[in-house]
This record gives C-alpha cells, structure tokens and sequence, in this order.
C-alpha cells in the first residue's frame, strides 16, 4: 500500500479535519480511483455504488458509528474491511435522549412556542401542566454505551432503570446503572413509563416498534428515539400520538428525514429535533480523528482498531 492512499470523501468534514486528512492523504473525486470511502451516515453505499468503485477500493471508513447505510455483504464479498467510529458520541448522545425525557412530559417545546407566539397570559394555576419525570420507570432498547450513559443520567432524575436486549449485561455493570434486565421487549413495555430506543436499525430491528407495542405502551407512556427513525413504525406512531394512545414522543431521528410527514408536524404532543444528537464540535472532531486512525493503521499494514465484524448487521 503507497504512503499517500488515495480517499474520496463524501462531505465536507470540520475544517481542521480536513486540513489534516489532507497532510496525509491524497483526495480523488473519482470513485474508480479511489482506495479509500469516507461515507457517512446519510449516504448509501450499496451493492451498486460498489461495483462501482472498481477493484482499487478496498477500505471504507465511515465516518459515524452506524453503518445500517453500507451493504457489508457485498463489501466482504469484494474483501473491502469497513471501519465505523464507535464511542466518539456517546456522552453527546446520552445529553440529548436525557433532555428529550425531560422535555416531552414537562412540554418545554409547546411552552417556549407558547412565550414566542406572544399569546401567553402569564403564570396560572392549571396552565402548561405537564408529568413529573421523578419516580418514573424509564425502559432502555439497546443498552450499550449509549444506553448505559442514558441510565447513568437518569438515575439522578429519581427514574427506575429497565433494559431490553439481546443478551443480558454482566452483574456488575447492571449493579452500577441499577438496571433490571428484560429478556423480552413486550415484557418491558408494559412495565415503564418511557421507551428510549438506542438499538442499531438492521434487519431485526426494522419497525421493531410497531402499533401493537406502542399500544403495550400506553397512554400515559412516552417515546423517545435518537438512534434510527427506520426502527419505528412512522405512521403506527402518528397514529398513537394523534389518538392520544401513547401520551407523547421525542424524535431526533426519522423514518425518511430529511423528510419530515407533515402529520407529525401538526401534532403538539411530539417534541421534534434535526437528527443533532451528536451535533457538537467535540464529537465530529473526534468522530474525523477516529477515521484518521482507521485510515492509517490499515495503510500501515494493520487491522483498523474500528473494524466491523461479522455479525453486525
């Protein structure tokens, strides 16, 4: 492999980001010349893009810890390693699904629209009551570092800590963030106050929530996803939240954002966010410092330290 590999990045990246892939690397906006993708998360990388790519590919190093957007068969069929960046985000995202949980019972969205459209009368007795977070059962889907920080913070907010997945976390760490593992989701929903939804989207985990587990739900539960807007029913959730069968959501994420269904847009009991869980200067700087690392240990020679194995998706 030549000093210099050749990458094609698909965004712009933070300057400084750029500035220093540029000392080490050479660009090519020319996908057949290119040894190295950096992708990231909103851009697909199918089995056709790359066929493409021709035979020089042989790394793609996503820059972003999900790769539900990249075909991993069919670049293992053409030996293409893939790199994501995981941990770079973590404390970032565990901030936003907290300030959801808070946000969405507490009704700060309609609050603040209520003081900007310049039509509120002033404090009252029965005016903008919302649900105390305090003493509520919070269910995690997915408890990996993302999880396990969102239990960490919400254990000082006085929240009962439940979890669902694959497999159950060791004692120990059950023991530090207090949680009660739930071997099947259906059991946990309808034993919690709010769903936080930190599990990658793949093929087992597509509409994962759909309206027979939000009705498990209930009316008096609550929603909340920043992981992938493709692991929720979109349209079984506007349903629930119109009908008021579940009280309310927090979404940073989509079914197909950038498009938003403008149902959701009319509803007053959703607190809705541009896909900003990670959207701070720390993390895309560590985020593009992990691609840099990726890049240059398999140029090297060596296997990237962010390499996704079998068995991700």
């Amino acid at each position: 492999m030549a000093s210099r590999p050749r990458i094609l990045v698909t965004r712009t990246l933070p300057e400084a980001i750029e500035a220093r892939m540029r000392e080490l690397f050479d660009f090519t906006d020319d996908l057949t010349a290119a040894e190295v993708l950096v992708p990231t998360i909103v851009d697909t990388v199918d089995e056709a893009l790359i066929d493409r790519a021709g035979p020089r590919l042989k790394l793609i190093a996503n820059y972003g810890n999900g790769v539900d957007h990249i075909d991993l068969k069919a670049a293992r069929a053409r030996g293409i390693i893939v790199t994501n960046t995981p941990g770079v985000l973590t404390e970032d995202a565990a901030d936003m699904a907290m300030a959801l949980i808070l946000a969405v019972p507490r009704r700060l969205s309609e609050g603040e629209r209520l003081v900007r459209s310049g039509n509120w009368g002033g404090w009252g007795p029965t005016t903008m009551l919302g649900h105390r977070v305090n003493g509520k059962a919070l269910g995690i889907l997915g408890m990996g570092r993302i999880g396990q920080a969102i239990a960490m913070r919400a254990r000082g907010f006085g929240l009962s800590i439940h979890y669902h997945n694959r497999r159950r976390l060791p004692d120990v760490v059950e023991r530090a963030v207090g949680a009660v593992w739930h071997p099947e989701l259906d059991d946990m929903l309808t034993e919690i106050d709010i769903l936080s939804i930190n599990c990658p989207h793949n093929a087992s985990t597509h509409h994962l929530i759909d309206a027979g587990r939000l009705e498990l739900l209930g009316r008096q539960g609550y929603l909340i996803n920043i992981a992938r807007g493709e692991i929720v029913d979109e349209p079984a959730l506007i349903d629930a939240l119109a009908n008021r069968t579940i009280a309310g959501a927090g979404l940073d994420v989509f079914e197909h954002e950038p498009a938003v269904d403008p149902r959701l847009l009319a509803l007053d009991n959703v607190v809705m966010l541009p896909h900003m869980a990670s959207a701070t200067i720390e993390a895309r700087h560590a985020t593009g410092e992990k691609v840099i690392a990726n890049i240059r240990m398999w140029a090297d020679g060596h296997r990237p330290p962010d390499q996704v194995l079998e068995g991700w998706a």
